[in-house]
């Protein structure tokens, strides 16, 4: 078994470049797999590792860089290991947006999970799923609205267009996206931004089903394609041909070739590139016969 993090800090730091190759370092020696992003203005990450392992991780990066605690911090846990090899990232922004946060413009309009609920029943409530829209496909919350932005520099030119008297509540996956758009909102003059604690994964981990506004799946940036309720591992596939992600009811379509095409893009691809896809899937099943692993297989289902 395997221990998933997702975690964020907003924070200035410094000596980025050194401390890159102090990270792959110990993430090398202690197995730990994933990405990690760093900038001057925080850090982002999403890794996985043996329990003790993450454990330790998580305590020398927050020596490394100063930090007490996360500003989101969400555990699950997967089967098997959700990525393949260790990324250490140098940006100029956790999430490019072409603005910077610091201590001082970071909000604290953090909702809880159990009072998630009862702020977008609220008809009043603008609900605004902060993500991509292929992510928005797999699930989201009732009556949450998708700005069909396929990159986050984009989205400031759909937050211009909201309403400023209607309250504004955003969600994101593990939240960091939804701290950079609060901060715009708030420069723009919008007084009633909320944002989920955490977001999905938090909200996922801590509402029961029975209790839950969200319908669907949560998609995630790793092997596993997507979580449900208490973070267990999700339905979904990823197409070898789009690399979209794929329902059960999506791979029981025509259109439908493991490792090749799916209903999005089987009108897309070229028959060229459906037989280059057909012969890497049949080398990765042949690794599969044999009880290895290939260079293209992927971990998840």
């Amino acid at each position: 078994m395997f221990n998933v993090l997702g975690f964020y800090k907003f924070k200035k730091l410094k000596s980025l470049k050194k401390n890159k190759l102090f990270l792959k370092k110990i993430f090398t020696d202690n197995d730990i797999k994933g990405t990690l992003i760093i900038s001057s203005e925080g850090l982002n990450g999403a890794i996985s590792g043996r329990s003790k392992n993450i454990s330790l991780i998580s305590k020398r990066i927050k020596r490394l860089f100063d930090i007490v605690n996360f500003d989101s911090e969400n555990l699950s846990k997967s089967k098997f290991q959700p990525f393949h090899k260790p990324r250490i990232k140098i940006k100029k922004e956790v999430v490019p947006m072409g603005l910077n946060i610091s201590a001082k413009n970071k909000k604290t309009n953090h909702i809880e999970p159990l009072q998630w609920n009862n702020l977008i029943k609220d008809k009043n409530t603008f609900v605004l799923d902060a993500r991509k829209p292929f992510e928005y496909e797999v699930g989201s919350f009732q009556k949450a609205v998708n700005p069909k932005v396929s990159h986050f520099r984009e989205f400031p030119e759909y937050l211009n267009k909201l309403d400023k008297k209607k309250p504004v509540a955003m969600f994101c996956t593990g939240g960091i996206r939804c701290e950079k758009a609060s901060v715009y909102l708030n420069k723009k003059g919008f007084k009633n931004v909320f944002q989920l604690k955490g977001g999905i994964l938090n909200y996922l981990k801590k509402i029961k089903k029975n209790q839950s506004m969200w319908k669907g799946e949560c998609f995630v940036f790793d092997n596993r394609v997507s979580v449900k309720h208490n973070l267990t591992a999700g339905s979904y596939f990823i197409c070898g041909g789009c690399r979209n992600p794929v329902s059960p009811k999506d791979k029981m379509t025509k259109k439908y070739e493991e490792g090749v095409s799916c209903s999005k893009c089987y009108n897309t691809l070229t028959n060229a590139q459906k037989t280059r896809f057909r012969m890497r899937q049949k080398q990765i099943n042949l690794a599969k016969k044999a009880g290895k692993k290939h260079i293209f297989q992927k971990e998840f289902k």
